[in-house]
Protein backbone atom coordinates (compact mmCIF):
# COMPACT_ATOMS: atom_id res chain seq x y z
CA UNK A 1 0.00 0.00 0.00
CA UNK A 2 0.98 3.38 -0.89
CA UNK A 3 0.33 6.51 1.13
CA UNK A 4 -0.18 10.33 0.59
CA UNK A 5 0.83 13.01 2.66
CA UNK A 6 -2.48 15.69 2.90
CA UNK A 7 -1.92 19.11 3.45
CA UNK A 8 -2.26 19.32 7.12
CA UNK A 9 0.67 16.14 7.45
CA UNK A 10 -1.83 13.52 7.82
CA UNK A 11 -1.09 10.22 5.81
CA UNK A 12 -3.74 8.72 3.87
CA UNK A 13 -3.68 5.27 1.93
CA UNK A 14 -3.82 5.78 -1.67
CA UNK A 15 -6.20 3.17 -2.33
CA UNK A 16 -9.74 2.98 0.00
CA UNK A 17 -12.67 1.14 -0.33
CA UNK A 18 -16.24 2.52 -0.69
CA UNK A 19 -19.43 1.02 0.04
CA UNK A 20 -22.00 3.72 -2.14
CA UNK A 21 -25.01 1.81 -2.53
CA UNK A 22 -23.95 -1.18 -0.99
CA UNK A 23 -26.89 -2.97 1.33
CA UNK A 24 -26.36 -2.95 4.76
CA UNK A 25 -26.89 -6.46 5.06
CA UNK A 26 -23.68 -6.35 2.59
CA UNK A 27 -21.76 -3.82 4.07
CA UNK A 28 -20.12 -5.88 6.92
CA UNK A 29 -18.96 -8.48 4.79
CA UNK A 30 -17.55 -6.63 1.99
CA UNK A 31 -15.90 -4.51 4.49
CA UNK A 32 -14.26 -7.44 6.07
CA UNK A 33 -12.80 -8.85 3.01
CA UNK A 34 -12.02 -5.45 2.43
CA UNK A 35 -9.71 -4.95 5.39
CA UNK A 36 -8.82 -9.03 4.92
CA UNK A 37 -7.18 -8.23 1.27
CA UNK A 38 -5.46 -5.37 2.38
CA UNK A 39 -7.11 -2.14 2.58
CA UNK A 40 -7.04 0.61 5.63
CA UNK A 41 -9.46 3.36 4.20
CA UNK A 42 -13.04 2.85 4.23
CA UNK A 43 -15.10 5.44 2.63
CA UNK A 44 -18.63 5.80 3.70
CA UNK A 45 -21.34 8.47 3.88
CA UNK A 46 -24.68 9.49 6.40
CA UNK A 47 -26.51 9.14 3.06
CA UNK A 48 -25.77 5.77 2.54
CA UNK A 49 -27.71 4.57 5.23
CA UNK A 50 -24.47 1.48 6.03
CA UNK A 51 -21.99 3.84 8.50
CA UNK A 52 -23.02 1.42 11.61
CA UNK A 53 -22.29 -1.60 9.35
CA UNK A 54 -18.41 -0.35 8.88
CA UNK A 55 -18.26 -0.06 11.97
CA UNK A 56 -19.00 -2.80 13.47
CA UNK A 57 -17.21 -4.72 10.24
CA UNK A 58 -14.04 -2.71 11.19
CA UNK A 59 -14.27 -3.28 15.19
CA UNK A 60 -14.58 -7.44 14.30
CA UNK A 61 -11.70 -7.42 12.09
CA UNK A 62 -8.38 -7.90 13.32
CA UNK A 63 -7.05 -4.55 12.87
CA UNK A 64 -6.78 -2.33 15.35
CA UNK A 65 -8.89 0.74 15.05
CA UNK A 66 -5.79 3.52 14.78
CA UNK A 67 -4.62 1.16 11.56
CA UNK A 68 -8.13 2.15 10.01
CA UNK A 69 -8.55 5.39 7.81
CA UNK A 70 -12.11 6.09 8.39
CA UNK A 71 -13.79 8.90 5.86
CA UNK A 72 -17.69 10.16 5.98
CA UNK A 73 -19.57 12.50 4.08
CA UNK A 74 -22.22 15.07 5.99
CA UNK A 75 -25.44 15.31 3.40
CA UNK A 76 -26.77 18.49 2.63
CA UNK A 77 -29.67 18.05 4.78
CA UNK A 78 -27.75 18.44 7.43
CA UNK A 79 -25.79 22.03 6.34
CA UNK A 80 -26.04 24.47 8.37
CA UNK A 81 -23.09 24.92 11.35
CA UNK A 82 -25.26 23.37 14.28
CA UNK A 83 -26.68 21.24 11.81
CA UNK A 84 -23.34 19.92 11.21
CA UNK A 85 -21.80 20.01 14.43
CA UNK A 86 -24.84 17.16 15.23
CA UNK A 87 -24.15 15.26 12.23
CA UNK A 88 -20.82 14.57 13.10
CA UNK A 89 -22.16 13.03 16.26
CA UNK A 90 -24.97 10.99 14.46
CA UNK A 91 -22.17 9.49 12.22
CA UNK A 92 -19.64 9.18 14.99
CA UNK A 93 -22.08 7.15 16.82
CA UNK A 94 -22.68 5.06 13.63
CA UNK A 95 -19.41 4.48 12.92
CA UNK A 96 -18.71 3.47 16.91
CA UNK A 97 -15.87 5.61 17.05
CA UNK A 98 -14.95 9.15 18.71
CA UNK A 99 -12.89 10.47 16.11
CA UNK A 100 -13.05 10.28 12.21
CA UNK A 101 -10.24 10.32 10.14
CA UNK A 102 -11.67 11.99 7.23
CA UNK A 103 -15.03 14.28 7.34
CA UNK A 104 -16.24 16.36 4.11
CA UNK A 105 -19.02 18.01 2.81
CA UNK A 106 -21.21 15.41 0.14
CA UNK A 107 -22.11 17.79 -1.99
CA UNK A 108 -21.16 22.06 -3.04
CA UNK A 109 -25.47 23.06 -2.73
CA UNK A 110 -24.72 25.85 -4.83
CA UNK A 111 -28.60 26.83 -4.57
CA UNK A 112 -27.70 27.47 -0.79
CA UNK A 113 -24.02 28.12 -0.87
CA UNK A 114 -24.11 30.05 2.41
CA UNK A 115 -25.68 26.84 4.37
CA UNK A 116 -22.26 24.80 2.40
CA UNK A 117 -20.09 27.64 4.07
CA UNK A 118 -21.78 27.56 7.53
CA UNK A 119 -21.57 23.12 7.21
CA UNK A 120 -17.86 23.99 6.72
CA UNK A 121 -16.97 26.20 9.41
CA UNK A 122 -18.41 23.14 11.35
CA UNK A 123 -16.00 20.88 10.05
CA UNK A 124 -13.42 23.40 10.68
CA UNK A 125 -14.53 23.65 14.67
CA UNK A 126 -14.66 19.59 14.67
CA UNK A 127 -10.73 19.72 13.35
CA UNK A 128 -9.95 22.43 16.41
CA UNK A 129 -11.24 20.32 18.62
CA UNK A 130 -9.56 17.16 17.45
CA UNK A 131 -13.16 15.21 16.87
CA UNK A 132 -11.38 14.94 12.73
CA UNK A 133 -8.06 14.65 11.38
CA UNK A 134 -9.02 15.90 8.18
CA UNK A 135 -11.61 17.90 6.75
CA UNK A 136 -12.69 18.89 2.93
CA UNK A 137 -15.38 18.52 0.10
CA UNK A 138 -17.07 15.84 -2.55
CA UNK A 139 -18.37 16.94 -5.78
CA UNK A 140 -17.13 20.68 -6.04
CA UNK A 141 -16.02 22.20 -8.95
CA UNK A 142 -13.76 24.84 -9.78
CA UNK A 143 -16.39 27.34 -9.11
CA UNK A 144 -17.37 26.08 -5.62
CA UNK A 145 -13.61 25.28 -4.52
CA UNK A 146 -12.42 29.12 -5.28
CA UNK A 147 -15.65 30.45 -3.63
CA UNK A 148 -15.17 27.83 -0.71
CA UNK A 149 -11.25 29.26 -0.20
CA UNK A 150 -12.29 32.52 -0.34
CA UNK A 151 -14.12 32.37 3.05
CA UNK A 152 -12.64 29.18 4.46
CA UNK A 153 -9.64 29.25 7.32
CA UNK A 154 -8.70 25.85 6.41
CA UNK A 155 -7.39 24.50 3.23
CA UNK A 156 -9.70 21.22 2.20
CA UNK A 157 -7.44 18.30 2.07
CA UNK A 158 -9.80 16.47 -0.17
CA UNK A 159 -12.29 16.93 -2.81
CA UNK A 160 -13.78 13.41 -3.74
CA UNK A 161 -14.91 13.72 -7.48
CA UNK A 162 -16.22 11.69 -10.25
CA UNK A 163 -12.72 10.57 -11.95
CA UNK A 164 -11.92 7.85 -14.11
CA UNK A 165 -10.51 7.13 -18.15
CA UNK A 166 -14.21 8.67 -19.20
CA UNK A 167 -14.59 11.45 -17.30
CA UNK A 168 -11.28 12.38 -15.63
CA UNK A 169 -12.03 16.29 -14.41
CA UNK A 170 -8.19 17.36 -14.91
CA UNK A 171 -9.25 20.59 -14.41
CA UNK A 172 -10.90 20.35 -10.58
CA UNK A 173 -7.91 18.11 -9.74
CA UNK A 174 -5.62 20.47 -11.38
CA UNK A 175 -7.34 23.16 -9.67
CA UNK A 176 -6.87 21.67 -6.75
CA UNK A 177 -3.47 20.66 -6.89
CA UNK A 178 -2.34 24.29 -6.99
CA UNK A 179 -3.66 24.29 -3.53
CA UNK A 180 -2.43 21.27 -1.94
CA UNK A 181 -6.21 19.65 -1.88
CA UNK A 182 -6.08 15.98 -2.92
CA UNK A 183 -8.56 15.12 -5.38
CA UNK A 184 -10.21 12.22 -4.83
CA UNK A 185 -11.89 9.84 -7.18
CA UNK A 186 -15.22 7.87 -6.89
CA UNK A 187 -16.78 5.30 -9.34
CA UNK A 188 -12.83 4.90 -10.56
CA UNK A 189 -13.54 2.35 -12.77
CA UNK A 190 -16.31 3.81 -14.49
CA UNK A 191 -19.29 1.66 -12.66
CA UNK A 192 -21.33 4.65 -13.06
CA UNK A 193 -20.99 4.70 -17.14
CA UNK A 194 -21.91 0.97 -16.89
CA UNK A 195 -25.51 2.14 -16.99
CA UNK A 196 -25.45 4.98 -18.93
CA UNK A 197 -27.36 5.27 -22.00
CA UNK A 198 -25.95 6.45 -25.38
CA UNK A 199 -23.02 5.24 -27.28
CA UNK A 200 -20.31 4.46 -24.66
CA UNK A 201 -19.80 1.13 -23.18
CA UNK A 202 -18.48 -0.28 -19.89
CA UNK A 203 -15.11 0.91 -19.16
CA UNK A 204 -13.66 -2.45 -18.63
CA UNK A 205 -14.27 -3.44 -22.30
CA UNK A 206 -12.53 -0.32 -23.70
CA UNK A 207 -9.75 -1.74 -26.74
CA UNK A 208 -6.81 0.92 -25.25
CA UNK A 209 -7.42 -0.29 -21.39
CA UNK A 210 -7.79 -3.53 -22.29
CA UNK A 211 -4.54 -4.18 -24.78
CA UNK A 212 -2.33 -2.32 -21.75
CA UNK A 213 -4.01 -4.59 -19.46
CA UNK A 214 -2.70 -7.38 -21.54
CA UNK A 215 0.79 -5.96 -21.49
CA UNK A 216 1.61 -6.38 -17.37
CA UNK A 217 -1.31 -9.54 -17.11
CA UNK A 218 -3.51 -7.38 -15.27
CA UNK A 219 -7.68 -6.73 -15.48
CA UNK A 220 -8.36 -3.69 -16.94
CA UNK A 221 -9.99 -2.42 -13.68
CA UNK A 222 -6.62 -3.08 -11.96
CA UNK A 223 -4.86 -0.73 -14.54
CA UNK A 224 -7.54 2.28 -14.14
CA UNK A 225 -6.66 1.94 -10.77
CA UNK A 226 -2.94 1.80 -11.43
CA UNK A 227 -3.65 4.88 -13.50
CA UNK A 228 -5.19 6.64 -10.41
CA UNK A 229 -2.23 6.35 -8.26
CA UNK A 230 0.50 7.15 -10.84
CA UNK A 231 -1.82 10.20 -11.39
CA UNK A 232 -1.30 11.60 -8.41
CA UNK A 233 -4.78 11.14 -6.88
CA UNK A 234 -6.35 8.88 -3.99
CA UNK A 235 -9.13 6.37 -5.54
CA UNK A 236 -12.18 4.32 -3.75
CA UNK A 237 -13.48 1.24 -5.86
CA UNK A 238 -16.05 -0.60 -4.60
CA UNK A 239 -17.55 -4.31 -5.05
CA UNK A 240 -18.90 -6.83 -2.75
CA UNK A 241 -17.49 -9.90 -4.33
CA UNK A 242 -14.42 -11.14 -2.18
CA UNK A 243 -12.46 -12.37 -5.11
CA UNK A 244 -13.09 -8.50 -6.92
CA UNK A 245 -11.92 -6.69 -4.38
CA UNK A 246 -8.88 -8.29 -3.76
CA UNK A 247 -7.90 -7.88 -7.42
CA UNK A 248 -8.72 -4.36 -7.34
CA UNK A 249 -6.26 -3.92 -4.50
CA UNK A 250 -3.38 -6.03 -5.90
CA UNK A 251 -2.34 -2.93 -8.59
CA UNK A 252 1.23 -2.31 -6.53
CA UNK A 253 3.32 -4.17 -8.31
CA UNK A 254 3.27 -2.59 -12.12
CA UNK A 255 3.85 0.57 -13.20
CA UNK A 256 2.42 2.03 -16.26
CA UNK A 257 4.27 3.85 -19.01
CA UNK A 258 4.05 7.85 -20.06
CA UNK A 259 3.29 6.46 -23.13
CA UNK A 260 0.28 4.08 -21.45
CA UNK A 261 -0.87 6.94 -18.91
CA UNK A 262 -0.96 9.41 -21.84
CA UNK A 263 -3.70 6.50 -23.62
CA UNK A 264 -5.65 6.38 -21.07
CA UNK A 265 -6.14 10.19 -20.02
CA UNK A 266 -6.51 10.31 -24.18
CA UNK A 267 -10.07 8.41 -23.35
CA UNK A 268 -11.84 11.31 -21.74
CA UNK A 269 -15.00 11.99 -23.05
CA UNK A 270 -15.70 14.92 -21.18
CA UNK A 271 -19.56 13.75 -19.92
CA UNK A 272 -20.31 12.81 -16.79
CA UNK A 273 -21.89 9.92 -15.84
CA UNK A 274 -23.58 11.16 -12.17
CA UNK A 275 -25.68 14.63 -11.38
CA UNK A 276 -24.68 17.34 -12.17
CA UNK A 277 -23.41 19.61 -8.85
CA UNK A 278 -25.40 22.60 -10.43
CA UNK A 279 -28.61 20.15 -10.04
CA UNK A 280 -28.06 19.66 -6.47
CA UNK A 281 -30.92 20.88 -4.11
CA UNK A 282 -32.67 20.24 -1.08
CA UNK A 283 -36.18 20.26 -3.04
CA UNK A 284 -35.25 17.52 -5.13
CA UNK A 285 -31.97 15.83 -3.06
CA UNK A 286 -32.91 16.28 0.59
CA UNK A 287 -33.76 14.08 2.78
CA UNK A 288 -33.45 13.39 6.53
CA UNK A 289 -30.38 11.37 7.81
CA UNK A 290 -31.67 9.07 11.20
CA UNK A 291 -30.25 9.61 14.58
CA UNK A 292 -27.72 7.10 15.87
Amino acid sequence: MENITLNNGVEMPALGFGVFQTPPDETRDAVRAAVDSGYRLIDTAAAYGNERQVGEAVRDSHISRSEVFLETKIWISDYGYDETLHAFEKSARKLGVEQIDLLILHQALPSEFDKTLQAYRALEKLLADGKVRAIGASNFMVDHLAALLERADVVPAVNQIEQHPYFSQADVQAFGEQRGILAQAWSPIGGITFYRDGEHTSTLQDPVIGEIAKVYGKSPAQVMLRWHVQRGRSAIPKSTKPARIAENFDVFDFELTAEQLAAIDGLDTGKRGGPEPADITLEAFGRPIPEA
